[in-house]
């Protein structure tokens, strides 16, 4: 119960954040959010590592796993919103879902867990969810979905990560690091191309990564820290989430993204999504949620057998 209550909370911090991020992205680059949003989550996840257990906690003999998760995280955030500058939000958070179906499959394949016939099929129910949603045919816009799709297959191999790394680490301590290599990612594609001589102007994916850095006004500073606050929160009770509970039995929950993310995009964009990307969501999300009872059914059988 405390990893689905971590979990929940933490993807509707993350969906807020994205809308948010999503409202700023024509503005301003995707490495200067990233950075201002990194810096203000570091306070956020001190404190908790002071409430965990003190600073020392930074310290860890499994730097290796770290660097690596760390690394997938910051792929994965950049894939997905280079994705959603060109996307409603109900597309690109619906195309990210797959993680959950992937972590179930990588379950098996990684942590050597029981996965059954019945959740295998649900995977491939979501599979099918995602390639209706690419639209073969649609050219440009199958290649702007591509983006949150390699979010998704990153995102999948980094929560396998934290629950190994949750055997022997804090989520804290995790999460710290997460945004230290958000910090560091950031500020050194702002070294390169902050001036913006590489951006095509052209109000796209690549002009989001590529912009010159701007001074934000006062209230846009207010976002930028409001997005660090919600980020890290959410990025503390993610990784507290995978740590203390089975990833396959956490993933469905993170569905309640799939409305959230329509109702969002709706109020402050006026995206309603089509009929297309509802069929795709239908499929995504049925078989994440086949997988959800399928577990509750194994744990009443069980509980009837002890």
């Amino acid at each position: 119960m405390l990893g689905i209550a971590c979990v929940v909370s933490a993807v509707t911090l993350f969906i807020l954040q994205d809308a948010t991020i999503k409202w700023l992205s024509g503005t301003y680059p995707l490495h200067e959010i990233v950075l201002v949003r990194a810096s203000s989550a570091v306070a956020v996840t001190l404190f908790a590592m002071r409430m965990e257990g003190g600073f020392r906690l930074w310290r860890t003999r499994r730097v290796g796993l770290i660097v690596t998760r760390s690394t997938l995280l910051v792929i994965a955030n950049s894939t997905f919103f280079l994705g959603l500058a060109s996307m409603s939000i109900a597309e690109a958070t619906s195309i990210f879902f797959i993680a959950p179906v992937l972590i179930t499959a990588l379950t098996a394949l990684v942590l050597r867990e029981t996965v059954g016939v019945r959740r295998w099929a649900a995977v491939c129910v979501g599979l099918a969810g995602v390639i209706v949603m690419l639209r073969p045919g649609e050219g440009a816009v199958r290649l702007v979905a591509l983006f949150p799709l390699a979010a998704s297959c990153c995102y999948a191999c980094m929560q396998i990560m934290t629950r190994r790394l949750g055997t022997t680490e804090r989520a804290s301590t995790i999460s710290f690091y997460s945004q230290m290599s958000f910090i560091a990612a950031s500020a050194t594609m702002g070294l390169v191309a902050g001036d913006g001589r590489f951006s095509p102007n052209d109000g796209g994916s690549l002009s989001f990564l590529l912009r010159a850095w701007t001074a934000p006004s006062t209230a846009d500073g207010a976002l930028f820290i409001g997005i660090g606050v919600l980020n890290g929160t959410a990025s503390y009770l993610m990784s507290q989430g995978y740590r203390v509970s089975v990833p396959a039995a956490l993933a469905p929950f993170e569905y309640v993204a799939l409305p959230m993310s329509v109702l969002w995009g709706v109020l402050f964009f006026g995206d309603w999504p089509d009929a297309v990307t509802y069929a795709g969501m239908a499929l995504v999300c049925g078989g994440g949620l086949y997988v959800l009872n399928h577990e509750r059914l194994r744990r009443r059988r069980r509980g009837a057998v002890a």
